[in-house]
């Protein structure tokens, strides 16, 4: 009987905890956010017609600003990971995804929430540009690393892969200036708070 109470006691206890952790709101604008974030990359992807460097650096500009105005919109630490899991999920469930980058991604993601409490306990400015900038940086690299296991028969494909890579991580630069901007301008309007 002890330990059934135990045991419940425990469940209710992470129960409250993630429940403290994160409010419904913030669930929903987490949820919100990575269905925008997918939904807007198909998009981009189906009218620029596949692979090509301007839709390349079109998604990955509008992926990182929203990843930068969700974090300035909901700042609990693990936001990052808990987006990562959602999109990754939906991306695996809605559009038959690699379940390979999941890894990169998870890890890039713990780096970066690591990184992200690292500089604000240092009191330095700007931590959530750092974390997102990070995320993206690991999880190119990841990418090219899964790239390479797959194709280490044949490497010379390699030189088509890293031009990708490359160009993504352009566009995903040129995502945290937008969501530099984007956060100014939702901070005036009173929808975020720094």
């Amino acid at each position: 009987m002890t330990d059934e109470m135990t045991l419940n006691a425990a469940a209710v206890g992470r129960k409250t905890r993630f429940s403290d952790r994160w409010s419904a709101k913030d669930l929903v604008v987490i949820g919100i956010f990575a269905a925008a974030a997918k939904i807007s990359t198909v998009l981009i992807a189906m009218v620029g017609g596949g692979m090509n460097p301007v839709s390349l650096l079109l998604k990955n500009m509008v992926f990182t600003t929203l990843l930068v105005v969700m974090l300035f919109k909901v700042k609990q630490s693990g936001t990052l990971t808990l987006f990562v899991i959602v999109s990754t999920l939906v991306n695996f469930l809605l559009l038959g995804g690699n379940i390979t980058l999941i890894v990169p991604m998870l890890f890039a993601a713990l780096l970066s929430e690591l990184l992200m409490a690292s500089v604000r306990k240092a009191g330095l400015p700007g931590s959530v540009y750092w974390g997102v900038g990070c995320f993206d940086l690991i999880c190119k690299f990841g990418s090219l690393g899964i790239s390479y296991l797959m194709m280490r028969e044949s490497p010379a494909l390699m030189a088509v892969v890293i031009p990708i890579v490359i160009i993504g991580y352009v566009g995903s630069l040129i995502g945290l200036w937008t969501g530099y901007r984007s956060t100014k301008e939702l901070r005036h309007a009173g929808i975020i708070r720094f």
